[in-house]
């Protein structure tokens, strides 16, 4: 009787697991908030406010108008492009020569885990220094399981570098 019950209870454990996770996964996703103030504050601590420049930019500049730099968030601008269980919104920051500063993924309901995974191995980073226009031909790998949330994200930042480059804030055009 004895070699029969441990089967069994082994069979028993994989089935409560498998549902588990079944469970888990199809559990409701959760919208974790990301403060755009907060994202911009980290680059420019001494930011204040952001004022829209045209359809894709924003100038951000502290209380005495001083320019620190440019934004664009893909919030409006990409509503279509979806990852693992919504829209991925991204924000670019650029210094004042169109440098990305940094790219950050704004208020989503992707499984926070991979999220931290892909910025812990650096995928948000991989555009971070670059001039708009080099960084239209950056392809960082996806991570494993985050896969879908990734091409999401790329697919964001592809958008706005692209529509971006058509409307730069100044009347100079720069990298």
């Amino acid at each position: 009787m004895k070699p029969f019950f441990l089967p069994l209870v082994l069979f028993a454990l994989t089935v409560q697991a498998v549902a588990q996770h079944k469970h888990n996964r199809e559990a409701e996703p959760v919208l974790i908030q990301v403060s755009n103030k907060a994202v911009v504050q980290s680059i420019f601590p001494a930011a204040t406010k952001v004022e829209k420049v045209n359809e894709f930019w924003y100038k951000i500049i502290d209380d005495a108008n001083k320019l620190y730099g440019y934004a664009m968030n893909s919030t409006n601008h990409c509503q279509d492009v979806m990852g693992y269980n919504n829209t991925t919104p991204v924000m670019i920051i650029t210094d004042t020569h169109f440098i990305i500063k940094k790219i950050a993924l704004l208020s989503h309901y992707e499984t926070r885990g991979y999220v931290r995974r892909m910025q812990q191995n650096g995928f948000f980073n991989a555009w971070d220094e670059l001039p708009l226009t080099e960084a239209l031909t950056v392809e960082p790998d996806g991570w494993s399981g985050a896969t879908v949330t990734a091409e999401a994200v790329k697919k964001n930042i592809h958008y706005m570098l692209a529509k971006g480059l058509t409307v730069l804030p100044t009347a100079s055009k720069k990298k």
